[in-house]
Parts: structure tokens; C-alpha cells; sequence
């Protein structure tokens, strides 16, 4: 019955602001003082279906005063009075009817004051008597607050007490129904002053530009205030009479004219750390280098610290002797039936290669292992890598080369250059094949 007839108070309150206008006076609270009816309830339920039977409800009033403080929170200070004769005290010589208890609180309002409907959070901290014993206790909860022109205030709020002295008060419930009115006075406005108007005389202004002639650096010809009255023709924001380039937008620096491009590379002298020369933006203005003087530029060799020639983007092209050395030292490289194990007879063709490479410490090597198709390819794979692998390792470990010059990678039996139905063609397909670069 009581939560029904909450309802029906709550939805009556908001039709009743929605059927006038609202005039707020401010979105932070003046001060208001007003009363509340109460009720409190000793008995530590939670306002939940078939919780009220079981309540200890005991009635009360509050006087209340608030007051914002900025614009979403308030504060408020209250007596409280509850007809009740609970109490924790064992001594029955000091039990009593009535509790008194004073608390403040800060609330924490969802919207400024400006507005009819006000949700708020609430968090303070008490103080109350029951039977003769003092008990600090603290209110959270929150509540809503209906504001009718900044004048007058219902607040209907429900509060969990926390208790902080369990041995005389328990943690409790309370229920408030207030209304308040603002008892701030606005401030009168200073009544106007009336001062009587001279006889002004227009002062002159012969170019019409709106700058008195008094005030005017360029009299004659029609400008801007923001310049004295003198001209910008090029918009640049230097008077014509200070610019050197008034017709072509400059900077100040250069007295009005453009920043200037010696080499007319698109790229100004500012930026362009070769003024005098043309040359692109991602080398500041300077002319693409050529580091080796091969007649390649950077930009394109492929090898731009050694000289090359074009047509091996600008890369040296690996002499034909060097080249047949190293493809006999691969014909020559020998491994264990299916493993990845060199034979003692591939030593002298890799040390032969391993020389190469250190007497030229520009040259690099590609390492590649493959095989036939015997066996599946996923083993075939497998192997194919180990066998440049372990090539690459006696290399780098027996003859000194260092492992960032070379690589390695497995083909499987994907490369063939024979025909794998033979013993022949699977013979050649078993190999592993040495490619010099630059």
C-alpha cells in the first residue's frame, strides 16, 4: 500500500511541473530550509517484495537545510526526530519514545539545478540517540529532487544507514518525503543612470574606410583598421606601404615578398640545403647522390656503395672464372644417403669457396638445396633445407666467413633439372647449387 500510494505522489508531482512553464534561476541551488515526513526502519531489510510485514517502521520529521555548492552537488544539513522506542541499551531505566539525530551529507545531482527532474546520489555522516546512547552512523543512498522554478523543492530520498557503532545502533533503512523553499534573495540590478548625450561632431574620414583621418596612416586611400587605414592589395598581412612585393602574398622575413627559390627546384631556399643547385625534396633540395660515382644513383643501385654498371642495377657483375670455380665446388659438395650430413669429401670444394668469398668481401652467396622426388615431398623439404644449412655452417664455421653474407633456403624436389625417372636424372636433381652476388 505504501509503495503504491509513493508512486501515484511521484507521478501527481511530475504532470503537476509539466503542466507549467519552469523560469530556473540558476543551475547551482540557492539556499533552501523546509521539512521532511520520515520514516525509519530498525529492522536491517531491504525494502524487497513481502519485507514490509516483517519491518520495524518507526515515523518521524526532519528540518532540513541545503544549499548548492557547484552545479551538480549539494549540501544539507538535518534534524532528525523519530517517534520510536528502539533502543540497544540493556539499562531499561534509560529507554525512551523519541530519538534525536542531527547528520550532513553531500549529494551528487545527475543534472544541474536548471532542470525540473533531478536524480542524486547521497553520502554523509551522522550522529543519533537511542535510549540514552550515542551512535555515529552513515547515510548512502540517493533520491530524486523536483524542482518547481527554483522557488520550491520536493526531495524524496531513501537512505542505507551504515552503522559505525554496531554495539548501540544497527544498520538501518530511512525513508523521507521533504519539501523547501528557497530563501535567497536575488540581487536588485543598480537602477540605470541617466547621462546626457553630447553634441558629437563626426570626425573625418576622406578615404571612407572607416578609420578617422586622426588615426589614419594612409588617409588618402581606403584600407584597414587592423593596419591604421592602409591597404594589404596581396592579403599577406604586411601594409602595402611596408611590403616590397605588395602585390604577390610574402612572408615579413623577406619584407613581404616570397621566401625565394635560387635553383627553382619547387624547393625554397629555407628548406633547400643546396640552394644553388636543383634538386628533390627527399634529399632537401640537393640532386640525387651517386655514393659510388658509378653513374647509377642511389635511388637505383642495388649496390650504391660499390661501382657497378646499369645493367646489373648499378651492381658489379661477378667475373666468369669466379663464377665457374664456384659452380665446380657444388658438383663437388657430397652428403650421407637421406641425411643432411656432409662427407669428408666436400671439405676442399667448400674451404675453395669459403676463400672466394673472404679474398672479395663484397661478394655474397645464395645457398640452395633440392632433391629428387624420392621420398614425399614434405620430407624432401625438409631435407632440401638442412643440406644448404649444414653448407652454410661448415662454411661460416671452417671457413671463417661471416653468416650475414650468405643465405639458405630448401626447395625440396619443386626444381628439378633432369628427368627423375632415371637414376641419371635423379642423380643431377640431388644437388645443391652456389650463387655469387654482389
Amino acid at each position: 500500500m505504501k509503495r503504491k500510494l509513493f508512486s501515484l505522489l511521484l507521478i501527481a508531482c511530475i504532470f503537476t511541473g509539466s503542466a507549467f512553464a519552469q523560469d530556473y534561476a540558476s543551475p547551482v541551488k540557492g539556499s533552501l530550509i523546509g521539512f521532511s515526513a520520515n520514516s525509519t526502519d530498525f529492522s536491517q531489510l531491504i525494502a524487497i517484495k513481502n519485507s514490509f510485514k516483517n519491518a520495524n517502521i518507526n515515523p518521524g520529521f526532519s528540518v532540513m537545510y541545503w544549499k548548492g555548492i557547484v552545479n551538480r552537488i549539494d549540501f544539507s544539513l538535518r534534524y532528525n526526530g523519530i517517534f520510536t522506542d528502539y533502543s540497544k541499551n540493556t539499562d531499561a531505566s534509560s529507554n525512551s519514545s523519541y530519538a534525536n539525530e542531527f547528520e550532513g551529507s553531500l549529494h551528487f545531482r545527475a543534472l544541474t539545478d536548471n532542470h525540473f527532474f533531478n536524480p542524486f546520489l547521497t553520502a554523509g555522516i551522522g550522529i543519533g540517540n537511542y535510549g540514552g546512547n550515542w551512535a555515529p552512523y552513515a547515510p548512502l543512498g540517493g533520491g530524486i529532487q523536483l524542482n518547481f522554478n527554483s522557488i520550491t523543492y520536493i526531495f524524496l530520498q531513501l537512505n542505507y544507514r551504515a552503522s559505525l557503532k554496531t554495539a548501540d545502533l544497527d544498520n538501518n533503512l530511512f525513508y523521507s518525503f521533504g519539501i523547501t523553499e528557497n530563501i535567497s534573495k536575488p540581487k536588485a540590478p543598480p537602477a540605470p543612470k541617466a547621462v546626457p548625450i553630447p553634441a558629437v561632431v563626426p570626425p573625418k574620414d576622406r578615404d571612407g574606410d572607416g578609420v578617422v583621418d586622426s588615426l589614419d596612416a594612409c588617409p588618402d586611400v581606403a584600407g584597414l583598421a587592423k593596419f591604421q587605414g592602409c591597404p594589404d592589395t596581396d592579403g599577406d598581412g604586411i601594409p602595402d606601404k611596408d611590403d616590397k612585393c605588395p602585390t604577390v602574398a610574402g612572408t615579413a622575413k623577406y619584407n613581404g615578398c616570397p621566401i625565394p627559390d635560387t635553383d627553382g627546384d619547387g624547393i625554397n631556399d629555407e628548406m633547400d640545403k643546396c640552394p644553388t643547385v636543383p634538386g628533390v625534396a627527399k634529399y632537401n633540395g640537393c640532386p640525387i647522390p651517386d655514393t659510388d660515382g658509378d653513374g647509377v644513383n642511389d635511388d637505383e643501385d642495388r649496390c650504391p656503395t660499390i661501382a657497378g654498371v646499369k645493367e646489373n642495377q648499378g651492381c658489379p657483375i661477378v667475373k666468369e672464372e669466379i663464377v665457374k670455380k664456384v659452380q665446380f665446388a657444388a658438383h663437388n659438395i657430397f652428403f650421407a644417403t637421406g641425411s643432411s650430413k656432409l662427407l669428408p669429401t666436400s671439405s676442399k670444394a667448400l674451404l675453395a669457396v669459403a676463400k672466394i668469398l673472404k679474398d672479395d668481401a663484397n661478394l655474397k652467396l645464395d645457398i640452395e638445396g633440392h632433391t629428387d622426388i624420392t621420398g614425399t615431398p614434405a620430407k624432401n623439404q625438409v631435407l632440401s633445407e638442412n643440406r644448404a644449412k649444414a653448407v652454410l655452417e661448415f662454411i661460416k664455421t671452417k671457413g671463417g666467413v661471416d653468416e650475414s653474407r650468405m643465405t639458405a633456403a630448401g626447395y625440396g624436389d619443386t626444381k628439378p633439372i633432369a628427368d627423375n625417372k632415371t637414376a641419371k636424372g635423379r642423380a643431377m636433381n640431388r644437388r645443391v647449387e652456389l650463387k655469387l652476388k654482389y
